[in-house]
């Protein structure tokens, strides 16, 4: 009897929340997005979710009313009744040691846990309510959760995240040091680091930092700008030719510099996104906002003979359309351009009514024009607005024109008063029911108040009760500064992506940014001030045991510097680094052939060989680098950069060889160790030059051992440049920047030592 009781006792327990057998507490109140779907998705949906081929006894899961309702196979039965456990078949079944009646069955390897066993039967306990997909649900400030260490927290961010820290039994790191954590500061906000001089004008002589000053006089750099600029080009499939097999020329940096103009003014996000959608559309459209909607021109376009012109024509409409939905909603939608999509509520008729925003453009599909525009500089496809000296000195201000000439760059308009059509399996010449310009009601209704255009879906979007837009973004700052979003999958908020692992704080910022105007410079620096972002990244044993992947963010953020950022790095610490902002795309260092190598035109366009620019057109940051799409810049491939061929929103962060082997080989990078080493070299002599080198490279004093080590570096390589003098100007030679050198040997030495702190991991990581 006592052994019986005790049972009981264990099983009561279990039942209203507490730790046993191995799991956790169960929530008080069991959702159905962020507990409950989840498990039905990973152990049930393979038979009984949306294909149709692979499901079994006629049951859905992830439809409500299919869940609910009377089994097909089994008249009487019913999977799931709300509030009544005993007479559900669902907890019958996953409950059950019989091979022929559990669930999942044996012969699937799926298999579900006691945690999860106990999560569904509470629900269905709780009246299985199903819910609209989370991301789908508009935003809300909730009430910060309570926490114990309230001395933390320095802004609203960190009560969100010291609670989940406290709830695993962890605390929050230290303070980074001051000189670290300046250096992410500036990294974040401009994507370069702080000189020298910013060490000594933003911390103390007792080695405090003050974080707001820096942050404030980082956001108010251009450099701001050009960082925020970069991470854009991508979402938006920025590049300098038109893609393709022939890859010719074209026209479109003007629009860059828009971009940098933009976020260096902090025009809210939400004029950003209308600006860029829909800025010929407005009752006050000139030439600056026109100037805006090439973000929808960006997209590949083919010069080859012989292509059908209305296939092509309607592969830029569903691009436009694709880059609209991953870009800037988060959501897969170009899986809805064939069929209706599997997952998420979006049909066919969702996705060509989309289309149907962006199909009035009157463009060709073919265009043979830039192949024979050799001689042409300025180069741009109809439709296009020309911009003059007369643009440049007003309206146009903020455009880095270098001559004289008529610049042509590619826009929007809708000229063109196209009926839209459904697409039978996504082919152009299968049209089937005629649609209207709308969006997915599932996401927000298009109400009549918005205007059937561009305009009204540019309006729609930025609507404060569209819960996809300010979500989306937040996110995507979040990751860029943290390494990974809350919403892991930054392009995908659907219900195939992951699940926020804050989302309280997801809400509360998407909320806070539209409040505050959609101001992006104050959403960067309600983060950027968070106690949460001024963390050691020190991987201590206890997180790495209970957080290796810091989703709790009980460190800071350490991950690789970004393709550009390495190589600005590189420029910025070496002297060199050319601080003009905007104008047309450069050409630096290359290896000679590439492009001839990947030439599948023959002679005919003016990008069939690569023209290496010479003096300060060197030096420009990466963000001006030439892109071809065929074969976009090598050094910055190697570190993950896409082709540009699509929107992109999300990099891959890799670690391989032949990323060590360009920081020791690549021409720019052993420019700058050169530069640097013969410039400190000028000045203090043999090892004594060695801290200095350091100090400007990682921006903090090196350690005894530290030193030893490149000391006996240093006087290994002295020896042997001393011997073989040949050798020393060998490796002098790196680079076109003017060499002054008076003891090669000395210099050649120090080169080395500068090469070896540039290709650290410690100098290309954000910690």
């Amino acid at each position: 009897m006592a052994f019986a009781f005790i049972w009981l006792l264990i099983w009561r327990n279990n039942r209203a929340g507490a730790s046993v057998d191995g799991f956790k507490a169960l929530p008080k109140q069991i959702s159905f997005n962020f507990h409950v779907k989840p498990i039905l998705s990973d152990k049930c949906f393979a038979c009984h979710g949306p294909d149709a081929v692979k499901r079994e006894a006629g049951l859905r899961f992830d439809i409500e009313t299919s869940a609910k309702g009377e089994l097909p196979e089994s008249p009487g039965k019913f999977a799931i009744l709300s509030g009544n456990t005993d007479e559900s078949e669902l907890v019958k079944r996953v409950f059950s040691s019989d091979p022929d009646l559990q669930m999942p069955p044996a012969d699937s390897n799926l298999k579900l846990t006691e945690e999860e066993k106990e999560i569904l039967k509470k629900w269905i306990e709780q009246g299985a309510t199903f819910e609209k997909h989370w991301a789908f649900v508009a935003p809300k400030k909730g009430e910060f959760p309570e926490v114990k260490k309230t001395d933390w927290p320095q802004n609203e961010i960190d009560y969100f995240i010291l609670n989940k820290i406290e709830e695993r039994g962890l605390k929050p790191s230290d303070v980074a040091a001051a000189e670290k954590l300046l250096r992410r500061i500036c990294l974040d906000i401009t994507g370069l680091p702080p000189s020298t001089d910013d060490i000594q004008k933003f911390i103390s002589s007792e080695g405090s930092l003050d974080r707001e000053k820096a942050i404030d006089h980082y956001l108010s750099l251009p450099g701001y700008g050009e960082k925020m600029t970069r991470d854009w080009l991508d979402v938006a499939r920025y590049a300098d030719s038109h893609g393709y097999q022939d890859d010719s020329y074209r026209t479109m940096w003007p629009w860059r510099d828009w971009v940098i103009h933009a976020f260096n003014e902090n025009i809210p996000y939400d004029k950003f996104l209308t600006y860029q959608i829909a800025g010929d559309l407005l009752p006050d459209a000139n030439k600056a906002t026109i100037l805006a909607t090439g973000f929808n021109r960006n997209h590949p376009i083919t010069q080859e003979g012989g292509v059908i012109d209305e296939e092509y024509r309607s592969t830029y409409v569903s691009d436009r359309t694709n880059t609209l939905g991953k870009g800037i909603l988060g959501i897969t939608l170009e899986c809805a351009k064939c069929h209706d999509h599997k997952y998420d509520p979006f049909t066919q008729e969702d996705y060509y009514g989309f289309y149907a925003f962006f199909n009035q453009v009157n463009e060709k599909g073919l265009q043979m024009d830039a192949v024979q525009a050799k001689n042409q500089k300025y180069y741009a496809d109809a439709p296009y607005i020309t911009i003059s000296e007369e643009d440049v000195k007003g309206i146009l201000s903020f455009i880095n024109k270098p001559d004289t000439g008529t610049i042509k760059l590619m826009v929007m308009n809708d000229s063109a008063s196209r009926e839209t059509f459904v697409l039978e399996r996504g082919a152009y010449d299968l049209p089937t029911d005629k649609v209207a310009a709308v969006a997915p009601k599932d996401i927000l209704e298009f109400s009549a108040e918005y205007p059937q255009n561009r305009l009204g879906l540019a309006q729609w979007l930025t609507d404060k009760r569209n819960p996809l837009t300010a979500r989306v973004y937040v996110n995507r700052l979040w990751a860029n500064i943290f390494g990974q979003g809350i919403v892991k999958t930054i392009e995908d908020f659907g219900s195939q992506g992951s699940l926020p692992t804050h989302p309280e704080l997801l809400d509360w910022l998407a909320v806070d940014f539209v409040e505050n105007g959609w101001d992006i410079k104050y959403i960067m620096k309600k983060i950027l001030s968070s106690a949460t972002y001024a963390q050691s990244s020190r991987l201590t044993h206890e997180l790495k045991e209970k957080d290796p992947e810091n989703i709790l963010l009980a460190r800071g953020p350490r991950f690789r510097l970004s393709a550009e950022e390495v190589r600005d790095y590189a420029l910025a610490t070496s002297g060199l680094l050319n601080a003009e902002v905007g104008g047309p795309s450069v050409k630096p260092y290359q290896p000679p052939g590439l492009w001839e190598e990947t030439n599948a035109g023959g002679n005919r366009g003016i990008l069939t060989n690569y023209v290496q620019d010479s003096g300060e057109k060197l030096y420009r940051r990466s963000l001006y680098t030439f892109w071809k799409r065929t074969l976009p810049p090598p050094s910055m491939t190697l570190f993950d950069a896409p082709n540009r061929d699509l929107c992109e929103v999300r990099r891959q962060k890799t670690n391989t060889p032949l990323q060590s082997l360009a920081m020791q080989n690549d021409e720019q990078i052993l420019e700058c160790a050169r530069v640097l080493s013969t410039e400190i070299s000028s000045k203090a002599h043999g090892e004594e030059a060695i801290p200095e080198v350091f100090q400007r490279i990682l921006l903090r004093k090196p350690a005894s051992d530290e030193l030893e080590v490149l000391s006996g570096y240093y006087d290994e390589y002295l020896e042997k440049f001393r011997i073989n003098p040949e050798a020393a100007a060998k490796i002098l030679n790196a680079g076109l920047y003017p060499a002054t050198i008076s003891d090669s040997a000395e210099s050649a030495a120090m080169m080395m030592v500068s090469q070896v702190l540039y290709n650290l991991d410690e100098t290309i990581s954000k910690e």
